[in-house]
This record gives C-alpha cells, structure tokens and sequence, in this order.
C-alpha cells in the first residue's frame, strides 16, 4: 500500500491550495481516510476525514468551513481543497487510510491512531 500525498507549497493568507493524495495497493472507495497536520514543534491533529462510502464528512473546528475533503473513486485519488489560508494552517500534511471502514467521527477522535496506512506529507506553508 502507497498513499502519496502532493499539492502544497507556499501562499498567502487567503490563498487557496488542493492537496492530493493518489493510492495504490488498496482502494479508496473501500476504505475510510483522512488528512492530518503536524506543524513544526506541535504534535500530529486531526484535519478532516471521509468515510467509506464517501458520504459522510467530518473536519476538525479549526477549517470547518474552508476545507472540504473529497475522493475520486475512479482516480483512486482523495482531495483536501483548502481556502481562505491562514498562517496557522502552515503544517505538513499527511492522509491515511483505515481499511476497517471507521467513521469519520472515530478518526477524528483517535486522532489517526487507528489508521492503518500512513502517506509522507507535503509542506503547506502560508505567509501572512
């Protein structure tokens, strides 16, 4: 299983990005997945999660109302569209996938440790 995560960069506060994460070796529609950051010196949080049928949501208070995560079952490819960027957003970006078929509110509640696959991160860098 490869969870590749790509997208970030650096922007200004307002500014917009949509991370990717592309799997392979497991299918996204089949299982439950998430985004989690880690800033620098902070431990990992929670960002946003979806779950296996895709029909079901969960973000975390911080980007409730600016990020959307969203999946692409034909692309094997889920999204973190991000707007309206803040500074504090600045982090690496990491997803994950649960192939238990977790909700969302559970991910987010565990923080990720019942994820069972973990992607490298990309580096979302906003400037104020």
């Amino acid at each position: 299983v490869q969870l590749q995560a790509s997208g970030g960069g650096q922007v200004q506060a307002g500014d917009s990005l949509r991370l990717s994460c592309a799997a392979s070796g497991i299918t996204l529609s089949s299982s439950s997945m998430g985004w989690f950051r880690q800033a620098p010196g902070e431990e990992r949080r929670f960002v946003a999660a979806i779950s296996w049928t895709g029909g079901t949501t969960y973000y975390a208070d911080s980007v409730k109302g600016r990020f959307t995560i969203s999946r692409d079952s034909a692309k094997n490819t889920a999204y973190l569209q991000m707007n309206s960027l803040k500074p504090e957003d600045t982090a690496v970006y990491s997803c994950a996938v649960d192939i238990h078929k977790v909700t969302p509110m559970s991910i987010a509640r565990t923080n990720g440790n019942v994820m069972e696959y973990w992607g490298k991160g990309t580096l979302v860098t906003v400037s104020s």
